[in-house]
This record gives C-alpha cells, sequence and structure tokens, in this order.
C-alpha cells in the first residue's frame, strides 16, 4: 500500500513540475523595424519623384537596401502613387532550397498585403519566416526612407 502511496505522488509531483515549466517559445515580435544605416543601391528610386504629398511620401518607385539574412539577401521595392504605397514586393528573398521556397511562397504575399494595409513598415511579422520578415522590414524602411525624401 505504501508503494502505491509513493508512486502517486512521484508522478503528482512530476506532472506539477511539468507544467509549471515556463519554455522559451514565447517570441515577443518588434513592433517597429530596426533602422537600415547601409546605403541603397545605386539606381534605387527611380529620381522622378513629384512634390511629397500630405502622407510625405513621393511618387515613383523605390529600392530598399539589400539585407543579407542568415538564409540569404532580401530586397523590397515599393511604388508610391498618389502618396500612398500602391505596389510592394520581394526583388529578393531566400530561395536556397525547397523549404525556402515553400515558406517564402506563403510569407511573402503576406507581408506586401501588410504593406498596402499599414501604409508603413509597421507590419506584422509571419509565423515561421521569422527571418525573412526581419530582413523584409529592414529593407522596407530603407524604400520607405527614400520615398520620404
Amino acid at each position: 500500500m505504501s508503494r502505491i502511496v509513493y508512486a502517486l505522488l512521484a508522478t503528482l509531483t512530476c506532472l506539477v513540475l511539468l507544467f509549471g515549466y515556463r519554455t522559451s517559445t514565447q517570441v515577443v515580435l518588434p513592433t517597429t523595424a530596426a533602422p537600415v544605416t547601409s546605403p541603397a543601391p545605386s539606381g534605387a528610386g527611380d529620381g522622378g519623384g513629384t512634390a511629397a504629398t500630405s502622407s510625405g511620401l513621393q511618387d515613383g518607385t523605390y529600392q530598399g537596401s539589400t539585407v543579407s539574412t542568415r538564409w540569404g539577401p532580401v530586397q523590397v521595392q515599393i511604388t508610391v502613387a498618389g502618396g500612398r504605397v500602391t505596389d510592394a514586393q520581394a526583388l529578393q528573398q531566400p530561395s536556397g532550397n525547397g523549404t525556402d521556397e515553400q515558406i517564402n511562397g506563403y510569407a511573402i504575399p503576406v507581408l506586401d498585403g501588410e504593406v498596402l494595409d499599414a501604409q508603413s513598415a509597421q507590419i506584422d511579422m509571419v509565423s515561421g519566416a521569422t527571418v525573412t520578415s526581419t530582413g523584409y522590414l529592414g529593407s522596407l524602411q530603407s524604400a520607405i526612407d527614400q520615398a520620404q525624401g
């Protein structure tokens, strides 16, 4: 009888410890992109922007700087018309293997849509594509900085 009591107490103790253990899988997402300090590549932006509108963005097409990530480079291009971002697309993205292509095939269109909705670099990152999302945000901020003149 005492063996049963000890087994139940040991099991209960293990369960309490197991459910009380805090894992490190909780992720805190940044709310803003880190500033990109590298200069934009030559030819970035079309240089034919018009006067800034109330949003502060000049019309034109702007290429953000290429951000190196551990899976490969990421570069974003935006198009501004009427002072609003009307198009955002990744010119470069990690594509070294099938997994990269699968993840980015889903993540990049989501990020592009987020830019059009937010009209800024303050967008949500895509879960499962953290590295690409971080590179995307850095390049996007660079392109927006150019559009602001």
